[in-house]
């Protein structure tokens, strides 16, 4: 009884470990979203090219993640996480110190890329040491960062740069690195990958960062230039590197992205489903803020603390995700659930300056629960019948997807908006281009939906716990 109850305690610990460094990688992709005027003005730059500061941060996330499996298998777990987040402390203090544009683009970039070795680590470091039946309460505790974290970033992005200065957005980050490399040391395994070292796929990885700088770099041109030649070269040079890849990947023995684990069903209907809710609700961090700001006439602070109701109903939800899967298992879940959201997440465009604050807030926090549940089953089912030893790339394929829709949720989300004034002919941005935005948005989660449906009824039975009322696991 008490070995259980320690092995349940420890993976506790790794599970908020994790989460820790989940939350800092997280936080960092918006919290300078309210930071960009003071520090365009510190580092004597135009407000509009501070976008490169974000923009950078994104790309270089998505373009190192699927490297990380492969450098954990070889150097092990705890060494790989320790290095990526005493990185990711050296590179905010080089943020926070940055005396001009381009020295802040070269810290985000490297800020960026050990954020992308620190998160897909540590989850690799729970595949491999929880059990599966205690698989979903782990990573709810892991995948909730994802959630909380840019809608908190504007909050506190806004507060520091108001009442200290935007330099302290990026030094919070070292007291929590240094903290997190103290528990690694003492609380994560150190685990390595049994399967003899293979040839490194260098021609991979520079196909498919290719194509995620080409893809996200050309989406945010369209949505801040419109058809401009410049932005349709780039998605036309990311389409081509995208079927280098495909063409490449087939021929290499082990490439940066495996893409045969989406023979396995479960894997492939949370990565295409996946795909399509995460661009949907990446657009919020992006579109909800701005609303308030310049539909509303609210202030960063005023806007944050109200999109901040959506991160409590998600921390509530953390707690009771396991509940809901077990009760009604992942398909009804993802479905139903699925649905609600994306309704949620389209009514969003109707709030208006004269809804009752409590019905807003009351909305976003209903939109948070769901948001929540949601992302929580995507997170968990597309690890349910992946091979032990195809997890690393499993990961590395699951980070990337993760990670790249949040840069191309504020894309489309943008082009959206860019595309409706145009339409309307507004020559600034009206309330009703955001709802023709959050409207978009909402479709984009019905899609989602439609993957779900491919769901078995017994999907992820092991991991939720899911049983027939006669007592029996359910079955398709």
């Amino acid at each position: 009884m008490g070995h259980a109850s320690s092995r349940q305690g420890s993976y506790r610990i790794i599970a908020l470990i994790v989460a820790s460094a989940f939350f800092m990688e997280q936080l960092d992709s918006t919290i300078i979203s309210t930071a960009l005027p003071a520090m365009a003005q510190s580092l004597g730059t135009a407000p509009v090219r501070m976008n490169f500061a974000m923009t950078a941060y994104l790309l270089s996330l998505a373009a190192f993640i699927p490297i990380s499996g492969k450098i954990a298998d070889r150097f092990g777990t705890r060494n790989t996480f320790r290095g990526a987040i005493m990185l990711f402390v050296v590179s905010s203090v080089l943020c926070g110190l940055a005396q001009n544009l381009p020295w802040l683009i070269g810290a985000r970039l490297l800020q960026g890329a050990s954020g992308a070795m620190m998160v897909p680590v540590g989850r690799l470091v729970l595949l491999r040491t929880v059990e599966k039946s205690q698989l979903v309460s782990a990573m709810s505790w892991v995948l909730f960062p994802a959630m909380i974290g840019p809608a908190v970033g504007p909050l506190i992005g806004g507060f520091l740069t108001t009442y200290l200065s935007w330099h302290w957005i990026f030094f919070i980050n070292v007291p929590i690195g240094l903290a997190g490399i103290a528990l690694a040391t003492t609380y994560i395994p150190d685990i390595r990958s049994d399967a003899p070292p293979s040839s490194f796929d260098y021609a991979g990885f520079v196909l498919a960062a290719a194509t995620l700088a080409c893809l996200i770099v050309g989406l945010e041109g369209l949505g801040h230039g419109g058809l401009s030649p410049a932005a349709l070269l780039l998605l036309a040079a990311a389409a081509a590197c995208a079927l280098a890849y495909a063409w490449h990947s087939r021929r290499h023995a082990d490439p940066v992205l495996d893409f045969s684990l989406m023979r396995i069903p479960t894997f492939r209907v949370a990565m295409r489903g996946g795909f399509l809710y995460r661009v949907a609700y990446g657009s919020f961090p992006f579109l909800m803020p701005l609303m308030l700001q310049l539909g509303f006439g609210l202030s960063a602070a005023e806007s944050g603390a109200i999109t901040f109701a959506g991160a409590v109903g998600g921390l509530v939800m953390k707690a009771i995700s396991v509940r809901f899967l077990r009760a009604f298992g992942y398909r009804k879940v993802m479905i139903w659930n699925g649905l609600l959201s994306a309704m949620l997440l389209g009514l969003c465009g109707a709030f208006r300056p004269e809804w009752p604050l409590a019905a807003i807030y009351l909305l976003l926090l209903l939109g948070g629960l769901a948001r929540s549940l949601q992302f929580n089953a995507y997170g968990t089912i597309v690890y349910a019948d992946v091979p032990p030893p195809r997890m690393s790339a499993a990961t590395s394929l699951a980070s990337t997807n993760q990670q790249m829709t949040a840069a191309l949720g504020i894309g489309l989300a943008a082009l959206v908006l860019d595309t409706s004034m145009h339409a309307l002919g507004h020559a600034a941005v009206q309330l009703t281009d955001f709802t023709v935005g959050f409207a978009a948005m909402g479709l984009l989660g019905v899609l989602a939906v439609t993957q779900c449906r491919e769901l078995p009824a017994n999907a992820g039975a092991e991991l939720s716990g899911h049983v027939r009322k006669n007592g029996k696991p359910a079955r398709g």
